[in-house]
């Protein structure tokens, strides 16, 4: 099992809702982002287990997105998977050509979709 998924079944345990359990796993993703841009070395492997906690969380999501299972209305799921498509793209361009400045939109994303599951959007 993935750290992401590790991450977010512990979360799962803890806390009382699903989409609690996604807040939760997406805030600790975007803060493993900002502390690699507060702290920023260059690309390093701290750098590397971010992106890719960030990226396997992102699956895990664009997944269930695809699932013909998943009750979420096609437009939602379609809304999930375009900004997944769009964290795969940004996290490959931070990996080429690495830039601190560019984790902003990954944390925001995060951050923004935590809120909005959480009710605080």
């Amino acid at each position: 099992m993935s750290n992401a998924a590790q991450a977010y079944a512990r979360t799962a345990q803890t806390s009382s809702s699903p989409r609690e359990i996604e807040a939760q796993a997406l805030l600790k993703a975007a803060r493993q982002l900002r502390e690699i841009q507060d702290n920023w070395k260059g690309p390093d492997s701290d750098m590397q287990k971010a992106l890719l906690f960030n990226r396997r969380l992102w699956s895990i999501f664009m997944s269930a997105a695809d699932s013909e299972s998943n009750p979420q209305p096609l437009e939602v799921r379609q809304n999930i998977a375009n900004i997944g498509v769009f964290v795969m793209k940004q996290t490959v361009d931070m990996q080429i050509n690495p830039d601190p400045a560019k984790l902003t939109a990954l944390i925001d994303i995060n951050c923004n979709l935590a809120a909005g599951l959480s009710g605080r959007a």
